[in-house]
């Protein structure tokens, strides 16, 4: 069983996460490594592309894509995928970052698709891995990466002030998921400045898209919103935007589409789209008269 804690209690939960994060723990456990060698190290790579920077720059959403052979939930998505092709077509298809799962057990990511990716792109590139330890932190800026995932559900708050605060001492970025309220207070408490935002249930695994623009609407507009999990197309990108998102972290609908570059840019037109006909509404100016000869034309510069 795992616990979501604050410094005043403990709350019990039982979900998905907790087999994964005990095998993590484990391994965690058995790290023997001199930390501050390694922080020492950290210090000497070469400088990080910034991830939050990126995102910030691409408005109106940006698309965070991700290199994903896996998932504990549908098996295998594309197991023998070239990481450095797929990441180039999202490069070429306008993606902001890129997000590669490390996670061997369950995901059937490495280490190596990590080094992989961030050689063939000049996109920040997020490590997808579950960190349960500063030597996780550091070992993310040693391998390349420009950007980690602490998740909130998984750390109590000291772990998430300590993790948060080495990973900006050593020049990373840091995306903070939550899936609630009471998480999101957690995360910016820390200063998270990224916060991800999972759409999908810890408990029941459903996507519940209501409560995920809920907690979107909680930030404060200084911070970068990222939706995450369940995001199948381009038809999930107009509530996306209208609920304040920033950003979208994608995986398996682009992992399995059938042209990667093409899929990332559905999702920058949907959202381009979105955002075009939400300042039509906000400035209250008319709507043009509906000709057909001018809605054909429409039809087809849209791709319909």
């Amino acid at each position: 069983m795992g616990y979501r804690g604050t410094d005043h209690f403990w709350i019990a939960m039982t979900t998905y996460l907790d087999g994964i994060l005990e095998t993590h723990r484990a391994s965690a456990a058995h790290d023997g490594r001199a930390l501050d060698q390694l922080i020492d190290l950290a210090g000497a790579c070469a400088p990080t592309r910034s991830f939050g920077a990126a995102l910030g720059s691409s408005a109106p959403l940006a698309v965070i894509a991700e290199v994903k052979r896996r998932s504990p939930s549908k098996g295998d998505l594309y197991p023998d995928l070239d990481a450095a092709d797929l990441s180039r077509r999202y490069e070429s298809g306008g993606a902001a970052c890129c997000s590669v799962l490390t996670d061997t057990d369950y995901f059937g990511g490495s280490v190596e698709d990590l080094e992989v990716v961030r050689a063939a792109v000049s996109l920040p590139v997020l490590r997808k891995d579950f960190t349960v330890s500063a030597h996780d932190v550091v070992d993310a800026r040693l391998m390349g990466a420009d950007c980690i995932l602490l998740i909130v559900a998984a750390l109590d708050d000291r772990e998430l002030a300590d993790f948060h605060a080495l990973a900006v001492e050593i020049g990373l970025d840091v995306l903070i998921e939550v899936h609630d309220e009471a998480e999101a207070e957690r995360a910016l408490a820390v200063g998270g400045n990224i916060i991800g935002v999972n759409q999908r249930d810890l408990m029941t695994f459903e996507v519940d898209s209501d409560r995920a623009a809920r907690v979107a609407g909680s930030l404060p507009e200084s911070v970068i919103r990222v939706a995450e999990s369940g995001i199948r197309g381009p038809q999930d990108i107009r509530a996306l935007v209208g609920a304040g998102f920033d950003a979208v972290l994608v995986g398996e609908s682009l992992v399995t589409h059938s042209g990667p570059a093409e899929g990332v840019r559905a999702l920058i037109d949907a959202a381009t789209l979105a955002a075009s006909d939400g300042q039509t509404e906000r400035s209250g100016a008319p709507m043009p008269m509906t000709v057909p000869e001018e809605s054909d034309g429409q039809t087809e510069r849209s791709g319909k």
